[in-house]
């Protein structure tokens, strides 16, 4: 006599056949905190995930249960909603970033290939998962695992990519006087060109006198 609940013809879920997830995922830390009501106090657990992909997306989340496993998904439920994408150029930073949050200061400098991520807790953890692979920071003010994060997320967004190319500025136009009410029209990417040109203006002007 078979039990009520078997099911032959259920199709049962292969756990290991799942697909590998595109994000990663690293909790910076599990804290318990509490908060006192009316009752007393009541305690539950603070849980801080970052979560990339690492090929520019990175994100930041926190959440509050009162079980482990439960303030972990909830932060990285939180840490997807709130993904931010960020250029990288040749492995590492565009520019030079510097930013104040609470009270902790961060800044992030561009490194050469083969640097590596000059970081250590919060902010190599975030920089790693966003896919930064060299990059030199410095950190100042408090140890805090937490406005550290906020911080580094708040430079992060803070980066912009580099300047247009040449060819797709819009030249500067100026003028240059070749001759007495005769005005030469003169571009900024052409100015050693155009000056030859006047010269040449000129010679001819000359000789033509």
């Amino acid at each position: 006599m078979t039990a009520k609940t078997s099911r032959p013809d259920r199709k049962r879920s292969d756990r290991s056949k799942r697909e590998p997830s595109e994000f990663a995922e690293a909790t910076l830390s599990v804290d318990r905190v509490t908060r006192v009501v009316k009752g007393g106090r009541r305690m539950r657990f603070r849980a801080i995930v970052v979560v990339g992909n690492r090929k520019g997306k990175v994100g930041l989340g926190t959440g509050k249960a009162s079980e482990v496993q439960a303030a972990v998904k909830k932060a990285a439920s939180a840490a997807r909603r709130a993904m931010i994408k960020i250029p990288i150029v040749d492995g590492t930073i565009p520019h030079q970033v510097e930013t104040k949050f609470k009270a902790a200061k961060i800044r992030l400098l561009p490194a050469y290939e083969g640097t590596g991520i000059i970081a250590g807790g919060a902010l190599r953890v975030i920089l790693d998962h966003a896919g930064v692979k060299n990059v030199l920071s410095k950190r100042y003010g408090t140890r805090n695992k937490l406005v550290n994060a906020q911080t580094t997320m708040q430079a992060l967004g803070m980066l912009r990519f580099g300047k247009e190319s040449k060819q797709e500025q819009v030249p500067q136009v100026a003028a240059v006087e070749v001759s007495p009410g005769t005005l030469m029209p003169v571009t900024e990417m052409t100015r050693a060109e155009a000056e030859e040109k006047v010269q040449e203006a000129r010679r001819l002007g000359m000789e033509e006198n």
